[in-house]
């Protein structure tokens, strides 16, 4: 039984369980908004512990926290602007990421807008990360507000339906009469403690890649190509040009136009200077469609030819576990030598097996030639920038297999995976100069700091929160223009 139908009983029950939990102590639920609020006294022990016993180390952290709050209202001001013109400029990027600017963070988000370069996000995954970041934000909060002996009145949790969230609840009365710095410190220490989640569960990360997986192939995405000019094409399909025009040929249909390789995609022949190239039909119309001057074609290769696809594992019985072993095998190897292959699709769990013969190595005609490639894939973006940042410790272009039980260390990898990504989104998301955001109170307090006038600070705060809130909409109106066109 698939992993997602556990998952989505252990859903069930937490709902049933979530409005049992509620019904029974509706007499004690406090309705604050959309929001019921179960308060407790749940960990206030444990607060005044670290305050009695670690007083001096965690009021160290006092200046860095502030300083790493303002450092995360600029950084992410910054990338919010940047998000917003990618949303204005590029709708071929928003039509890719196709999750709302704006939604929840609900279970299976990516699942459910079908965005296929994140992994699953599973129940069991949102109430760990929602956990782990929620404990140690609301606590960071508690553990500095007894710092500066500002009384913990309550923590406890807040219902939306069955999601939830955690809260300490200060004195805020005793919190107004305290210095602006100290202030700053209690609001900037929920966020500091999710950066230092990030790092923490980050390093968890790169070590249990490093030991958890190894390395079990050499993974390629494209065949051999080449970039032609169009003014130097001589046939495209079963048309010769000159006796038709490119913008001709963009009319006629797939079997009108001739398929003249058929694998698991088919190709249509680029005839330059007497010499065939392959290109498939997808790239064929939006060549046409653009109106390139210079067209990505492939060379006629033996990987093309048999279709060639997935992760390379073997070659005539050796293993391939990276780009370095399938050079070494392939240089013992001379054209017109019969190999088998066999290769690892990934997504399908499926191995496959195929028989080439292989032609002249361009550069050394006395090398065998396969006739794949890898392009590096974009390191911009926000695709580019995850791709990056959780890569970065693994070889480039090399597959990596859990070395045991491979579903269940996968289930880990990713799990620790969501946590760091989710922990340094809500650091950041959180220290906006928003109102609802811990950023918000940080900018007016500095604000007023700066001016010592409460309600030229109030304006300010108010201009801030228009202003994001104003980018905000920007974003989800460009995503609905994209995303529904």
């Amino acid at each position: 039984m698939s992993f997602v139908i556990y998952d989505l009983i252990f859903l069930a029950i937490f709902i049933i369980a979530t409005a049992v939990f509620l019904y029974r102590r509706r007499k004690k639920l406090d309705k604050e908004g959309l929001l019921y609020i179960y308060r407790t006294k749940v960990g206030i022990k444990f607060i005044d512990y670290i305050d009695t016993k670690y007083r001096k180390i965690v009021s160290a952290f006092k200046y860095p926290i502030i300083a790493t709050g303002y450092v995360s209202m600029i950084v992410m001001t910054y990338f919010l602007v940047r998000i917003v013109y990618i949303y204005v400029k590029s709708p071929e990027v928003v039509r890719a990421i196709k999750i709302p600017p704006l939604a929840p963070l609900i279970p299976y988000l990516p699942s459910i807008f079908k965005v296929d370069f994140l992994p699953t996000f599973y129940f069991t995954y949102w109430i760990i990360v929602i956990a782990v970041i929620a404990i140690s934000h609301e606590f960071a909060h508690g553990i500095f507000a007894r710092l500066i002996n500002v009384k913990i009145k309550s923590t406890g949790f807040g219902f939306l339906g069955p999601f939830l969230a955690a809260f300490v609840e200060p004195d805020e009365e005793e919190m107004k009469k305290k210095s602006v710095s100290d202030q700053l410190a209690v609001i900037g220490a929920g966020s500091f403690a999710n950066i230092i989640m990030t790092i923490i569960f980050f390093i968890i990360l790169v070590l249990f890649s490093a030991y958890a997986f190894i390395p079990a192939g050499f993974i390629f995405n494209t065949y051999a190509s080449t970039i032609v000019n169009v003014s130097d094409i001589d046939e495209v399909g079963n048309f010769e040009l000159g006796k038709i025009s490119l913008s001709e040929i963009e009319k006629k249909s797939q079997d009108e136009i001739g398929v003249y390789l058929s694998t698991y995609r088919n190709f249509t022949r680029v005839v330059v200077d007497g010499k065939t190239y392959y290109i498939n039909f997808d790239q064929l119309k939006l060549s046409l469609k653009e109106d390139y001057d210079a067209w990505i074609v492939y060379y006629d290769t033996p990987a093309l030819q048999s279709g060639l696809r997935g992760v390379i594992t073997n070659i005539d019985g050796e293993n391939i576990k990276s780009y370095g072993d399938l050079s070494g095998v392939l240089s013992a190897k001379k054209p017109r030598d019969k190999i088998t292959i066999k290769t690892l699709d990934v997504e399908n769990k499926e191995e496959l097996e195929f028989e080439i013969v292989l032609a002249e190595n361009p550069q050394n005609n006395e090398r065998g030639f396969i006739g794949v490639s890898s392009i590096a894939e974009p390191s911009t973006g926000i695709r580019g920038m995850l791709r990056k940042i959780f890569s970065y410790f693994r070889e480039p272009n090399t597959y990596y297999k859990p070395r045991i039980n491979g579903d269940f260390i996968e289930f880990i990898f990713y799990l620790i995976w969501w946590i760091v990504l989710i922990n340094i989104s809500v650091a950041l998301v959180n220290m906006l100069p928003l109102g609802i955001f811990d950023g918000g109170r940080f900018f007016y307090l500095t604000m007023f700091a700066v001016t010592k006038n409460e309600k030229r600070s109030a304006q300010l705060f108010r201009a801030a929160t228009t202003l994001i809130l104003a980018l905000f909409l920007v974003m989800m109106l460009f995503w609905a223009i994209y995303f529904f066109s």
